[in-house]
Parts: structure tokens; sequence; C-alpha cells
């Protein structure tokens, strides 16, 4: 299966960005000489009877979720693996190519901390100098006064390009992201973009540093590498999230046409007085109780069915990304960002068999405040852009088919799990000491003397 073009920030069709399948597809989708060939045709034939009663159930979309958009920024793509099956790639094999040279990078720094400032400059300057590189800072940035006391910077500052959060539209001059700073610069780096996001390339100069693998000592040869399109990377998948509110006679301030960082859903609820804003989440969405000391109290539902009502603090819905951050905090199963899941799981709830699930990353959830509510609820998206939801409001998730495109410094597998190793020590213990060699030698001496018994 070929993907659709997508041109801006439009998303494929449904048909076209799914993954399909023998069950529901018929014998012309498959090329001629494919193992399943054949097979479509035989099966629906015998399940006809079936099909034709249940026609109305039939899904739209798959179960895997949209195949995933693999270019990322003006330049650069997933170099294309023949043995791909289904869309879904073997991890190892997910390696970076440049269709031309990058020439422009977005350079995210980790904001008031003092240590940055002379990796900023190097880096900066390399950049610049070494590779005649554009580079774009946030205007925020270079406002430090550090910075601006520092002559012997200022030939390079006045290269920058600047832009503000909210008000400037950078998605599509940006070639390549490098991030300096903690986990939270990578966040930050998704926030800005709500379609197609360049490579992102995290140093890990904060205090975790799960999500940034790379070490700054050695920056040089490693940007080189990532230029010249030696890299693999991992697809970080986000959830497309559509916060639909009543009005209630406040009008929202869309600088630019985009609203805090979300693509304002014009035409889609604006017929029935409502206001629709869609954000992309690279780790998690956040519904709890805010400062209310009443139960959170909203419903759930799965593809237009309603599965539980959440009776606590809240809940959350993640990445499989987000797997390793609050949801982790909250009991939830760490998940390696290659598997197509969103995560499901309750913040204290107020039930003992309330256990955090995952569910196929191609359903679409939707959460709104269940009638019984006594008080109002709070989202979050990636710990930013925090928002009151009230009755007639509905939060609707999916996963986006415009993933992070993450730098490896191994592979997606060796480097997530020495994420868990060194960052979050995953089964960290004192090893089980072994017997001495006199008691292995008594052990061995009355299992053999138990055996001599048993035989005669």
């Amino acid at each position: 299966m070929e993907q659709e073009k997508v041109n801006g920030n439009k998303e494929p069709s449904a048909e076209a960005s799914s993954y399909r399948c023998s069950a529901c597809h018929g014998d012309e989708d498959w090329a001629p000489g494919h193992p399943l060939r054949g097979r479509a045709k035989s099966r629906s034939l015998s399940a006809a009877p079936v099909l034709a009663s249940a026609r109305e159930f039939r899904r739209t979309r798959s179960l895997h979720g949209p195949c995933p958009v693999t270019t990322f920024g003006p330049k650069a793509c997933v170099l294309q693996n023949p043995q791909t099956i289904m869309h879904i790639q073997d991890p190892a094999s997910q390696r970076l190519t440049w269709n031309k040279s990058p020439k422009s990078v977005l350079v995210i720094k980790k904001i008031r901390d003092a240590s940055l400032l002379q990796p900023f400059k190097e880096l900066c300057a390399y950049l610049m100098e070494e590779n005649n590189m554009v580079v774009y800072v946030e205007k925020k940035v270079l406002e430090d006064p550090a910075l601006l006391s520092d002559d012997h910077f200022g030939p390079v500052k006045r290269k920058f390009c600047t832009f503000r959060e909210d008000y400037d539209d950078i998605s599509n001059q940006i070639d390549l992201i490098i991030c300096l700073g903690g986990d939270g610069t990578l966040l930050y780096a998704s926030s800005l973009f709500q379609g197609s996001v360049p490579p992102v390339m995290a140093f890990h100069l904060g205090s975790l540093g799960f999500l940034t693998p790379f070490n700054f000592e050695n920056f040089q040869s490693q940007v080189t590498q990532v230029i010249q399109g030696n890299a693999a990377v991992v697809l970080r998948s986000r959830l497309k999230v559509r916060v639909v509110k009543e009005p209630r006679g406040k009008k929202v301030a869309v600088p630019n046409g985009i609203s805090e960082n979300g693509l304002l859903a014009t035409g889609l609820d604006m017929e029935v007085g409502k206001q629709a804003v869609q954000y992309q989440v690279l780790n998690e969405v956040v519904i709890d109780r805010g400062p209310s000391s009443y139960l959170s109290n909203v419903d759930v539902y799965l593809d237009g069915h309603l599965i539980t009502t959440v009776q606590g603090d809240g809940v959350i819905v993640s990445t499989p990304t987000g797997s390793t951050a609050y949801a982790a905090a909250a009991g939830a199963s760490m998940i390696h960002p290659n598997v197509p899941a969103i995560m499901v799981t309750p913040i204290c709830p107020h039930s003992l068999s309330f256990r955090p699930i995952v569910v196929p990353a191609g359903v679409e959830l939707k959460i709104m405040l269940s009638p019984e509510a006594r008080n109002t609820a709070w989202v979050s998206f990636d710990g930013r852009k925090r928002q009151e939801i009230r009755h007639g409001d509905s939060i609707s998730i999916t996963t986006s088919c415009y993933p992070l495109p993450s730098i490896c410094v191994r592979d997606p597998v060796s480097d997530w799990f020495e994420s868990l190793a060194q960052c979050l020590h995953w089964n960290v213990r004192k090893k089980q000491a072994h017997f001495p060699e006199d008691e292995e030698d008594v052990e061995d001496a009355d299992e053999e003397g138990g055996e001599e018994q048993a035989g005669s």
C-alpha cells in the first residue's frame, strides 16, 4: 500500500493512513505473488453472511493507528526499508536519510540555566562557522543577561534567526532540531510543531534525561554524523487531542492563526456554536480534579461506547513514550516507543479493581464530565496549557499520524533499555549470593545419598 501524499497539516484519509489486512480488503489490495493474495477473497466469501448482517459495525480505520508520515520537515525522511511489513518497521532498521543536505537548525536551550551557556555558544558557533547553517533560537533565549554582556559572542549572535512562541510559525523553515537540556526541551520542541516534525537530536544536559540520549563531550562528531544522515531514529508516536468547549461569552485570542500551540479547528463545531482546538501531545494528556476536594468524576468513551467512569484523582492518557513519565509513577507498565498503543491509567482511583489498560493505537477515546460530577475537571497537555473542563465540554484523543523522529545514539531498542537502567534504575538490586563451595559439596552429597536410598 502506498501512502497518500500529505500537503501542509492536512492528514491522510482514513483509508490512506490505515494498515491493510486480508480480513477487510479484497484481492486487489495485495501485489501479485504476495502470500496473502487469494486468501482475502476466500475468507470474505466464507464470512459473507456474517458481514452482511453486521455491515453497520465495520470499522473505518485500522486498530494499529494511522500510518505515520515519514517525512520530517522540508528535507528529512526515514530511509525506506524494502522488508517493511504492513508499514510497521523493525526498530533496528529505522535509519535517517536526507533528501537534501540540511541547512537550517532550531536550537532549543533550557531557559535560566547558567550551566548551558557555554555548550550553547560552542554548538551555535560550530553550526554556523563549520557547517554554514542557519540557526534559529527563541527570542527570549538571547535575552539572557549573560549572553547580552558577552562581547566575544556578539558576531555569532547577530547571525541568529529568532522567533516568538505562539506568534511565529517556523514549522516549514526548520530541517533539524537540537535540544540542550532535559526531557522538557524535547516536549517543548514537540509543542512547536503541530504537523510534521523535523528530526530531533537531544543532548543530556538536564536532570533526568530519559529522552535525551546524547552526551555533549564529543558533540562535533555526533552532529556531523547526523548531518551526513548516518543515524538511527525512533518514531515516537504523538496523540492528536481535540478539545471542544461550550461557548461561555469569552473570546480567545488567536495570534497568527494558532491558539496556544494548538490548531484552531475551524468548521468542525462552529455550526453548533462550539469552539474546537487541536493539540499534538508527545507524553500524556492528564485530566484531574484540580483544586477541588471532591473526587474527579469523568466518563471515558472508546469509539463511541462508554467503557468506564473514572472516580478518583483523575486519569492519564499517554503514548508509549509517556509510559515512562507520569503514567509510570501512577503504576502503569512501561512500553517501548515502537509499540502502537495508547495507555489509560487512573490516578488514585477509588476502586481496588481499576487497573491501567493498553488499547490499540487506532481507537478514539472521548472524555467528558459525568452528569453526576460535583465539580469541574482540569486538563493539561504534556504538563502545559492547563485549562478547565466543564459540563458539555469534551476531549477526543487518538494517535496522530505525525510522530516525533528522535535520533538515537545506537538504535531504538538499545537506547531505550539504556535509559531504563541509567535514568530509572530499572530492576536494580543486589545480586543473590551463591552458595559457598563447601555447602555445595554437602548438598551434592545429600542428593546422591537420597538417590542411592531410592534405588535400593
